[in-house]
């Protein structure tokens, strides 16, 4: 789905994605088309990533002259049935961002902040939908989550004055004091391990980390890239 072959030139054919989304690739069933005979390979694009309309994102290719026959038909067998690699598209999603306060956090750096979320919501055409600040205290952002995930947005995320360190901090805390629910806290990723995904509302909740406010590439845009294209995280 949501991929085109180019015709075949030199030996190979180039496969190129229709629209803009996260690569979705069957590793057991590339892996095994791969394992079929030396002669016939593919190459892709990592699992997982983030790609753009008339992007590449693999090549088949046939490394000699030629072949026999039956090598050719067992590649092809090795994937009937199995959607080897597909496009999960990104949709426009509604993007509110809340911003927690502490005294000496510049006002400049939220502004930033938000520019850098917008400029990372542009591939999906999504955007940010509502730009809220607040103090960075339970009570305050769990009274604030209530409000934004009965209202028209798609997902939520919040920026802490200050990173969350666990379950009984501020963020985790308020998103649990407002009815929602925790997935996971941390992830093996650096930079970004100091972020939080859960739900509230049927409504993804990430609490991003500071990394996130870089425009850099951290763990954080692959968490909010799958969200954007309906993949589970």
């Amino acid at each position: 789905p949501h991929v085109r072959s180019e015709a075949p030139f030199t030996g190979r054919a180039n496969l190129f994605a229709e629209t803009s989304g996260v690569l979705i690739l069957d590793t057991e069933s590339i892996d095994r088309f791969n394992g079929v005979d030396e002669a016939i390979t593919v190459a892709t694009l990592p699992p997982m990533r983030a790609v753009v309309s008339g992007e590449m994102i693999a090549t088949v290719k046939v490394i000699p002259y030629g072949l026999p026959g039956a090598s050719a038909a067992a590649a092809v067998t090795a994937l009937q049935g199995v959607a080897a690699l597909k496009i999960a598209p990104f949709r426009p999603l509604r993007v509110a961002v809340i911003s927690t306060l502490l005294p000496g956090l510049k006002t400049s750096v939220i502004d930033k902040t938000l520019k850098i979320m917008a400029e990372r919501l542009e591939p999906s055409l999504s955007r940010v939908s509502a730009d809220i600040r607040i103090p960075h205290a339970p009570g305050a952002l769990a009274a604030e989550l209530k409000r934004v995930s009965a209202q028209n947005h798609d997902l939520i995320v919040i920026f802490g004055a200050s990173a969350i360190t666990d379950r009984r901090d501020v963020i985790p805390l308020a998103l649990v004091q407002a009815g929602g629910v925790v997935a996971h806290l941390g992830m093996p990723v650096d930079p970004g391990n100091l972020l939080m995904i859960g739900e509230l509302g049927g409504k993804p909740v990430i609490g991003a980390p500071g990394c996130a406010r870089s425009p850099k590439e951290n763990g954080f845009d692959w968490v909010l890239q799958r969200l954007l294209a309906d993949v589970p995280v």
